[in-house]
């Protein structure tokens, strides 16, 4: 019984925080600012449904921060990602969107999995408070024995690049950044929180959101 409670009371924190982290990023040196007329929000994703919640999702805060965006599921057909793309298609695409007004790509992936294993204490030690490092480390001390319980999940890597197709610039990489996302009974959460967490990264490197 004291190990449910533990379980449900580290799910509630679980659930209080958001499940996705930016791991690090990288922005070109040569840019110090980037606004978009038009971006294309792209979901690499086997899974449409998820792919079209995540694009939704993205474009809808995209547009509520004043820039304007479109999912790749309503400019390409929806078998677009299905089948790889030669130089020489790319390059035909490129040009249909620059027709179309397009001079950005957001471009989100998937880039590995991992499974992982966290210990939990019993609720009670929750409520231990440590004045000094030797209570701290002499309560410890006994951590990893039957008092502990194991709760498994997934930790997703996922990878945001952003890129320009200025007509005077070929795909130029502006902004990467990588970010993990735990994974979450609650799908519609774990997309929210990355799409958050992506947006808080751009605003502050002055990338498509602009704080002026």
């Amino acid at each position: 019984m004291k190990s449910i409670f533990a379980l449900i009371f580290t799910l509630i924190i679980f659930s209080a925080c958001s499940s996705s982290k930016l791991v690090n990023d990288w922005k070109s040196p040569e840019t110090t600012d980037f606004y978009s007329n038009k971006v294309l929000v792209i979901g690499m994703a086997d899974d449409l449904s998820l792919r079209k919640q995540f694009e939704t999702e993205l474009t809808s805060q995209l547009e509520k921060n004043e820039v304007s965006a479109v999912r790749s599921i309503d400019f390409f057909e929806t078998s677009f990602i299905d089948e790889k793309k030669t130089e020489a298609e790319l390059n035909k695409i490129e040009k249909q969107l620059l027709d179309a007004g397009f001079d950005a790509i957001l471009f989100s992936k998937v880039t590995g999995v991992e499974d992982k294993i966290t210990a939990v204490q019993e609720i009670r030690d929750f409520n231990d408070t440590f004045n000094s490092f030797k209570e701290d480390y002499y309560v410890s001390q006994g951590a990893f024995n039957s008092k502990m319980s194991y709760q498994s999940y997934k930790l997703y890597h996922a990878e945001t690049n952003l890129y320009c197709i200025c007509p005077e610039k070929e795909r130029e990489l502006i902004w990467s950044g990588n970010i993990d996302i735990v994974e979450n009974d609650n799908r519609n959460k774990s997309v929210r929180d990355y799409v958050k967490t992506l947006l808080e990264t751009l605003e502050d490197k002055q990338l498509l959101i602009l704080d002026i």
